[in-house]
């Protein structure tokens, strides 16, 4: 796993989205101003948060700021450069056996890897190894499924505090509507500002945010997959040449090497 860069898809998405939604509302002659009603934000955002409280642990809610700074700024899977590496412990194992793996674990790039390579030079029979990986990678999927359902429930609780926050501004407005028509029907347009937050959040935050936290799941899987293909590979004695068509056999086309 490589450093974390700015991802400019998410920034990407985000400013198109409010370039779109926004400017359009600006060519068709509103106001910015018109849209920021605080009233509206709180009760969209205040109780959307309430709303995940009450349906989660605190310990899942504290996570939220590191998700989405985990979204923002994603971890980078080189997974060529971890195939490549274990064709080279690979090559070193096949020349001079296993144990000698011993003296490279402090080398290795990934701790997840060097507990794999660890429990193979332990002596781990292939179907242990198996059963060890797959319970750590089902604890980090279960793990990441539900940092990705919290947002989700937030996607969910969003449109329906935006509607809540739109029916108290109507009975508000028509509770103190005077004889002036026009005083009313601007005031009606301001109570459904927070129906629009409520929507906007879900569509273009929330929502988005959980199927990043998706997306970064399914990379990470993957590279840890490779991990353990190439480790049980080096296990059974594989040639280095074969491990390495076999690891690149996992990748999108676009990254598979000739």
């Amino acid at each position: 796993m490589g450093k974390r860069k700015l991802d400019g898809a998410t920034i990407g998405g985000v400013l198109l989205g409010v370039i779109s939604i926004f400017g359009s509302f600006l060519l068709e002659g509103g106001q910015i101003a018109a849209l920021i009603l605080l009233p509206a934000i709180i009760i969209v955002l205040g109780g959307t948060i309430a709303a995940t409280m009450i349906g989660t642990s605190p310990k899942y809610l504290a996570t939220m700021v590191k998700l989405i700074k985990l979204v923002v700024f994603p971890p980078l899977y080189n997974r060529k450069a971890i195939i490549n590496e274990l064709v080279h412990y690979a090559t070193i194992a096949r020349k001079d056996g296993l144990l000698t793996l011993d003296a490279q674990l402090s080398k290795m790039s990934d701790p997840f890897l060097q507990r794999i390579i660890r429990y193979a030079i332990d002596g781990a029979e292939p179907e242990a190894l198996q059963a060890v990986a797959k319970a750590e990678l089902d604890g980090m999927t279960e793990r990441h499924a539900y940092g990705a359902l919290l947002f989700q429930k937030m996607g969910g609780y969003s449109p329906t505090m935006g509607i809540i926050g739109t029916v108290m501004g109507l009975i508000t407005t028509l509770a103190s509507a005077g004889e002036n028509p026009d005083v009313l029907i601007r005031h009606i347009a301001t109570a459904f500002i927070a129906t629009l937050w409520g929507v906007y959040m879900a569509n273009l935050v929330w929502l988005p945010i959980a199927e990043k936290l998706r997306h970064i799941h399914d990379q990470e899987m993957l590279y840890r997959e490779i991990i353990v293909e190439g480790v049980l590979s080096i296990q059974s004695g594989d040639i280095p040449s074969v491990i390495k068509a076999k690891l690149f056999s996992k990748l999108p086309p676009s990254e598979q090497e000739e």
